[in-house]
């Protein structure tokens, strides 16, 4: 059992060091592929030895080696986060090699708008889509008789963000709601609980913006594709456990 986990989560962290590149360049329309990464201060072109997922990061102490220019840590927390889901996704689903497989696709799209998110203040329709459709084949082949539930989902979710998006369109953007339809999509009815701990992640943060900053912290901008991510995850492990608890509680005879 160690060789796959062990084989896991290098590909978790060496799809991640991918994905940084893909969340860097999709926004700017850059390609993903050519050319090869470069340092934003000094424009050297980084050697194969100093892109390493996390380890080479450490060896450099986190700075560019030619310039000392900083690298930033979301880098190398995205990688090692990526291969931690993707072991964990492994454990949970052993025997269930679809769901394995439609948890790592469904968690590279939340690495990816985590970034873009983060970065650019933007979800791209250029992730989304071809996740959405990923998903779609994913499901269709390992568990076709699921698939209503996951389409029902997705468009519950949709739209349920679009709605907040209707009544507050300063706080929630198009992109916010696209994506919890293709959550609705991976997740199936597991996109309730993952919805609300987004809500509450995101709800807990701006009390801390605010404990910290006070009317200040109105001036900052927080995207809530992160949040969305965080929940996203939240429902991929326990998210059909605490719709069972719930509809066990409250509609049980």
């Amino acid at each position: 059992m160690a060789v796959p986990i062990i084989f896991s989560a290098l590909l978790g962290m060496a799809l991640g060091s991918f994905l940084s590149v893909v969340a860097h360049r999709l926004p700017l329309g850059l390609s993903i592929v050519a050319p090869r990464s470069r340092c934003p201060q000094c424009e050297t072109q980084i050697a194969a030895r100093d892109n390493l997922p996390v380890l080479s990061y450490l060896l450099l102490r986190g700075r560019c080696r030619h310039c000392g220019e900083r690298i930033p840590a979301r880098y190398p927390l995205l990688e090692l986060g990526l291969g931690a889901v993707f072991v964990a996704s492994l454990l949970v689903f052993w025997d269930e090699p679809g769901e394995i497989v439609l948890a790592w696709a469904f968690a590279m799209t939340l690495a990816t708008i985590t970034l873009t998110d983060l970065e650019h203040r933007l979800i791209p329709n250029l992730v989304l889509i071809p996740s959405a459709a990923a998903g779609l084949l994913i499901i269709a082949l390992s568990d076709s008789d699921g698939l209503p539930e996951h389409l029902i989902a997705a468009a519950a979710a949709f739209g349920a963000l679009f709605l907040i998006a209707l009544i507050k369109p300063q706080g929630m953007g198009m992109g916010d709601v696209k994506l919890a339809g293709v959550m609705g999509l991976y997740l199936g009815r597991a996109v309730a609980p993952a919805l609300l701990f987004a809500f509450a992640s995101g709800a807990l943060f701006g009390l801390i913006l605010i404990a910290r900053h006070g009317p200040e912290a109105r001036k900052h901008q927080v995207p809530f594709g992160p949040f969305l991510a965080f929940g996203g995850i939240v429902g991929l492990f326990v998210g059909d456990e605490i719709a069972d608890w719930y509809t066990d509680g409250f509609f049980s005879s």
